[in-house]
């Protein structure tokens, strides 16, 4: 495999090599405190050397469960929020098919997608019970303690729905909970009822947990090759796992991030022109606005689809306030070979671009896009992705999530905790007159 390569050219009028250089010796030190495990969140840092420790054992029963989910299921239901799905969905959404729900059960490799858990809409809830009816159903349900409130409440209607749909027995073997190893009452609950389980790793906060079975058992169940996902994050563990700028490209991006951020930059837009990647940017969002964002500090992350968001927020990048960097996620390869046709006559004014591909197309708008807003003012910097395969599905989450604990320890902030998330519960649970446990 290549690497992922950052391009950091369009940041070079924003950030000088020696301010660059000046900060080396402290993203080493963030560097050995992750492998060292001597920063603060060390308890969770199971994550870093996973793509390696996972048991073979373990990976092995989990494609076989997801084989036979697969080869017996029209439909699968992933209930979770936050990182127990955005991984899942940000793979699926990049690996297979833009119209995969849609494809025939002859061509399709295995079940419809459907998500549930990650809010509480009741009108979502009512239609997917409904658009379930017909179809052979399985369900992976995700949370660590299983008291999340969302997947909580999605899961009761879902279980429910199966219980009288199956019979109890039946039910608990198209189930699979994904939850702690050894508490929890999701964990309570699976032993009760019978369903298969696998376990979050202790050591590996929701977040970061794309690589273990949380992403990994939704993505085997519709036909993603999982082992081809951890062969790519075990390179990426290599990559970057070395020292120093010129060989460790999340050193670079965390440096670039942090000195912009001191300059007064306050937001970072991730942006790509392939509607694939909307799962992704979902995925980022959370990563780093949950790991960077506390005691006052942190960039905004924002994700953004272009062209399509060219329309509208590209009005603002070109000539609203200057405190937004962008971040592109590239593929270098061009995945269509869809070429322009000519016509006669030339109503639209398009034949001088006829015999060019679709996608060269867009490629010369992400390079007309990256010169404008240069000029305009935004630092700009592109994460260069060889392929849209398993293997760099793999490589580029560990290549962000490294790069986020990265920036979090430039920071002086925990990577691994999510303090301020509880205060909205606190106060739901209060409304809903919750009783003390």
């Amino acid at each position: 495999m290549e690497p992922i390569r950052l391009d950091d050219s369009g940041a070079a009028g924003f950030v000088s090599p020696q301010k660059l250089f000046s900060l080396e010796d402290r993203v080493e030190m963030a560097h050995r405190a992750l492998h060292g495990k001597t920063g603060p969140g060390n308890e969770y840092l199971e994550w870093l050397d996973w793509p390696e420790t996972m048991d073979p054992q373990e990976m092995a029963r989990l494609t076989a469960v997801a084989r036979h989910l697969r080869e017996s299921s029209d439909a699968l239901v992933v209930i979770g929020i936050g990182g127990s799905y955005l991984g899942a969905r940000a793979g699926a959404e990049m690996l297979l098919s833009p119209f995969w729900n849609e494809l025939s059960g002859k061509v399709r490799r295995g079940p419809r997608l459907y998500w549930a858990g990650h809010h509480m809409d009741s009108r979502y809830i009512s239609a997917l019970l409904k658009q379930l009816d017909g179809q052979d159903v399985s369900v992976v349900v995700i949370s660590k303690s299983g008291t999340t409130i969302e997947p909580g409440l999605a899961f009761r209607f879902i279980h429910k729905y199966m219980m009288e749909r199956y019979g109890r027995e039946k039910a608990a073997r198209r189930i699979v909970a994904v939850t702690d190893a050894k508490k929890g009452l999701l964990r309570d609950l699976a032993l009760a009822e019978g369903f298969e389980r696998f376990s979050i790793p202790a050591g590996t906060g929701g977040r970061y947990s794309v690589l273990t079975p949380v992403g990994l058992l939704p993505l085997a169940i519709v036909g993603v090759d999982v082992q081809k996902v951890l062969e790519g994050a075990r390179w990426a563990r290599k990559w970057y796992g070395t020292m120093g700028y010129t060989r460790n490209d999340t050193w670079r991006y965390a440096a670039i991030r942090h000195l912009l951020y001191r300059q007064g930059i306050k937001l970072e837009a991730l942006i790509h022109y392939d509607p694939s990647l909307r799962g992704l940017g979902a995925w980022f969002q959370q990563l780093f606005a949950e790991s960077e964002g506390k005691g006052g500090k942190g960039l905004f992350p924002v994700s953004l689809q272009y062209t399509t968001d060219l329309h509208s927020m590209g009005q603002y990048l070109q000539e609203g306030e200057r405190h937004i960097m962008e971040t592109a996620v590239l593929f270098d390869e061009d995945r269509s070979p869809l070429v322009i046709p000519a016509t006669e006559p030339d109503r639209d004014r398009l034949n001088y671009i006829a015999g060019r591909t679709l996608e060269e197309v867009n490629q010369k708008a992400a390079q007309g896009t990256r010169e404008a807003h240069i000029k305009g003012g935004v630092p700009y910097l592109a994460i260069h992705v060889p392929q849209a395969t398993a293997e760099y599905f793999g490589a580029l989450t560990y290549f962000l999530m490294k790069t986020c604990a990265l920036s979090s320890y430039l920071l002086g902030v925990n990577p691994f905790d999510q303090p301020g998330v509880e205060a909205y519960k606190t106060h739901m649970f209060r409304l809903l007159n919750r009783p003390e446990s």
